[in-house]
């Protein structure tokens, strides 16, 4: 069905996320293109779904207090609903309350089996009338962030038995954070003060990131498709995290690399432009639509040192690409995970993701580490990262391979870092973002050295 209205097009964007356990940005995209709103309804539609599904536990203890039953008892679509109607009164002050609750008995009407318009109606009206009691944080830390920062108890408990209470509470509070919209210059096409001084010209407000020395951050761009230096190729959007991870390689013009896992393609462009695209990089992916993504992003960045090769990992024996055991001078395992490092950008995964994953996330991982590692020469280098700061799926991964595989030793990740960086690394010299300093995703990399 074709969602008419933003309120519509967020509830359907809303109930995949929760039926399909999607990404949110896929998903809106799916259902945006047919809508085909207005760009102002369309805005408030993704304000909507990001709103909602970020600020999850605080709505639902909300509604929660004021309803004769849970919201998690209630149909998906009604609790969607409530959510959707909750948010527009307690977050957006544009929007009157009359108009927030109206628009959702609305879309209550429209709920097949059942006329709900009058439980919507009378728990959104309930909401509008009390006043809320929150938990105490000093009493029940746990509890407390959980609703403040919308977290789940079983995530909070886990920071800070890790972390401890304070660092614990920012990583929390991060995850309600929008983040910035952050560009990496395409070197093989600018420098960055050439596209700053463009974007500038063209009306932007940028600011440059505090430690990468490649990144922009961009201010109200409004649509990406209507940036030029984006669609020209002049910069790719990444996080400043990630835009420090392949320098941790110290890839070479003329070198052999493999990066394993390499769809969409951010680390993958950024080696090539490290390497003033010379040599030879094989990018492999066990995903051919992923594939077909990163091949159309490397056209866009000018880029045509890359090989694409579809692989499933399993069946890396099988390829022509690792007939030589010992090929490659590089290789980059930017290994699929949690991505609980990210929570900021897909708010789903707080939702989806859940403590017992950890330790399978983790043997997937060692599992694609041991697999591609067979293939680096003596001397050369190999960087295991992951957008995740969980031990299972980062410190503990690289520490058994280590224990496992004597000829490859950890190397401190602080040389190959920009100058501010340096703070960013464990004991064991990984670099790590943990407590999201710098305002950056949450990010680990180790650099390995085959003696």
């Amino acid at each position: 069905m074709r969602p008419r209205t933003c309120r519509s097009l967020a509830l359907q964007t809303l109930l995949a996320v929760e039926r399909e356990t999607c990404f949110a940005d896929d998903a809106f995209t799916r259902f945006a293109t047919h809508a085909k709103l207005p760009p102002e309804d369309q805005a408030l539609a993704f304000e909507l779904v990001y709103g909602v599904l970020r600020q999850r536990a605080m709505l639902d203890w909300q509604l929660n207090a004021v309803a004769s039953r849970p919201v998690h008892r209630l149909p998906a679509v009604v609790a969607i609903i409530l959510r959707l109607g909750a948010y527009q009164m307690r977050h957006l002050d544009r929007i009157p309350v009359s108009a927030a609750v109206n628009e959702s008995v609305k879309l209550a009407k429209g709920v097949k089996g059942r006329d709900w318009s009058g439980v919507v109606n009378g728990i959104l009206r309930n909401l509008d009338r009390r006043e809320i009691e929150w938990p105490d944080m000093a009493h029940d830390p746990v509890n407390g962030m959980s609703v403040t920062y919308s977290c789940p108890n079983w995530l909070v408990q886990r920071w800070i038995d890790l972390w401890g209470l304070e660092t614990a509470e920012a990583m929390c509070r991060q995850t309600l954070t929008i983040p910035p919209l952050t560009l990496r210059t395409n070197t093989l096409r600018c420098s960055r003060e050439q596209l700053e001084a463009r974007l500038g010209a063209e009306g932007y407000t940028v600011s440059r990131t505090s430690v990468s020395s490649q990144g922009l951050i961009l201010e109200k761009c409004g649509s990406l498709q209507d940036l030029s230096v984006l669609q020209e190729g002049w910069c790719y959007v990444e996080d400043e995290a990630a835009q420090l991870v392949p320098l941790l390689l110290d890839a070479k013009p003329g070198q052999r690399v493999l990066d394993a896992c390499a769809a969409p393609g951010g680390k993958c462009s950024h080696i090539a432009a490290l390497m003033e695209n010379q040599g030879e990089i094989v990018a492999t992916d066990p995903e051919p639509r992923r594939l077909k993504h990163l091949e159309a992003n490397l056209r866009t960045l000018g880029i045509t040192c890359v090989e694409t090769v579809e692989t499933a990992h399993e069946a890396d024996r099988a390829s022509s690409w690792f007939q030589d055991q010992q090929g490659f001078d590089r290789i980059l395992v930017d290994a699929p995970c949690s991505g609980l490092g990210v929570l900021r950008r897909h708010p789903e995964a707080k939702w989806q993701k859940t403590s017992s994953q950890l330790d399978r996330h983790g043997e997937r991982q060692a599992g694609i580490l041991e697999r591609v590692a067979r293939y680096l020469r003596p001397g050369g280098i190999l960087v295991y990262s992951a957008c995740s700061t969980e031990p299972e799926e980062t410190t503990q991964v690289v520490s058994r391979f280590c224990q496992d595989h004597p000829e490859f030793c950890r190397e401190s990740s602080a040389r190959w870092l920009p100058p501010h960086a340096h703070s960013l690394t464990n004991p064991d010299g990984d670099f790590l973002t943990s407590g999201f300093r710098y305002n950056m995703d949450g990010f680990f990399a180790a650099r390995l050295r085959r003696t």
